[in-house]
């Protein structure tokens, strides 16, 4: 158990550390494209990129999306892809950047509140005070003290664009167990052509070839390979803990901008990390283990049959199909994983 938890932490942290070398990335493309026309192609990037590498995937590993998940996939491309980036950008407009800064990390407090307040995730105190260290380093990392603070309904704004991210994050949640690979390409195709069609109605010029081409592979790997990752994190963790891992990738970002630029590390980037390296350790060294009791359950999700939950068949290695889960109840150390969070009552 303490192994695969380990994995899904390291994908998580993976997730982050590919998004956040986005942020100095695009901050050189931005030299030759317009930021909208740059996120429908970071978008596109990734949804024609992960469609590419389903046309390569094995079938029969993976879960595909039937009818009852179209709900939760739709709600969060529109709150995720399409609802939350608009509201960003008009809030932006009237928002000092300093109090954006900091009102962009609530992202994973909306996810932690969401999840605790309408999807039942268990968090536990320990889990609560890793969340809260993670949030507390990225504002110190991605704020501007000097830049003044003021609050608006553009800040208002902001706040409801990272609600709905964290809206969109739970929702994905409900269906980590299904092929993230199709869902990822789904989001991504969706919010790349509308951002593509809002770049052309607002007069933005194209950008040069190569720096499409650019923006194109950075979104496949950024914001494609990370969602991904993210995606796969959750089937293992929920979606508080694994948002509070990702939490970490503005780290990331400012240590790839140390490195391409020549920056001296601030005092608030050393704060900022011995606060997420503590945080990170603090959801690593988690342990929650108490009875509790599975009800029957039939579901569909990629795994194999060489733990304890799917000694169901002899088929060897990891593959996909519907099963039936008989009640069951045990005591182990467990995380709010795919097994976790449908008829799980302690007693």
């Amino acid at each position: 158990m303490k192994s695969k938890k380990a994995g899904y932490i390291l994908q998580a942290l993976l997730a982050a550390l590919f998004f956040g070398a986005s942020a100095p990335i695009a901050k050189i493309l931005l030299g030759d494209i317009a930021p909208v026309f740059l996120a429908a192609f970071l978008y596109l990037g990734s949804g024609a990129g992960v469609a590419l590498v389903k046309l390569a995937q094995p079938k029969g590993i993976e879960a595909g999306i039937q009818r009852a998940d179209v709900k939760w996939l739709a709600g969060a491309v529109i709150a995720g892809g399409v609802l939350a980036p608009i509201l960003l950008m008009v809030s932006l407009k009237n928002t000092p950047a300093s109090t954006a800064s900091i009102l962009l990390n609530f992202e994973g407090v909306g996810t932690t509140l969401l999840a605790w307040l309408f999807f039942k995730e268990a968090i536990s105190r320990r889990a609560w005070t890793a969340i809260i260290v993670i949030t507390l380093a990225g504002i110190f990392l991605s704020t501007d003290f000097s830049g003044g603070f003021g609050f608006s309904p553009g800040a208002l704004g902001i706040i409801l664009a990272c609600t709905l991210w964290g809206a969109d994050n739970n929702f994905t949640r409900n269906i980590s167990g299904k092929d993230p690979l199709v869902i990822v390409a789904w989001k991504g195709l969706v919010a790349g052509v509308f951002s593509l069609f809002l770049a052309v109605a607002l007069g933005n010029p194209l950008p040069p070839l190569l720096t499409a081409l650019s923006a194109l592979l950075l979104g496949f790997f950024s914001y494609g390979m990370s969602t991904f990752l993210f995606i796969r994190s959750m089937r293992g963790l929920g979606a508080a803990r694994t948002s509070a891992l990702y939490g970490t990738a503005p780290l990331a970002g400012v240590a790839l901008s140390i490195f391409m630029f020549g920056e001296f590390p601030s005092f608030y980037f050393i704060v900022a990390a011995a606060l997420m390296v503590g945080g990170a350790l603090l959801l690593v060294n988690e342990e929650h283990s108490h009875s509790h009791i599975h009800t029957a359950v039939f579901h569909e999700h990629g795994h194999s049959h060489d733990d304890s939950m799917h000694g169901h068949g002899a088929i060897d290695g990891v593959h996909s199909h519907g099963h039936e889960h008989s009640p069951l109840e045990h005591e182990h150390d467990h995380m709010p994983d795919i097994h976790h969070r449908h008829g799980h009552e302690e007693k």
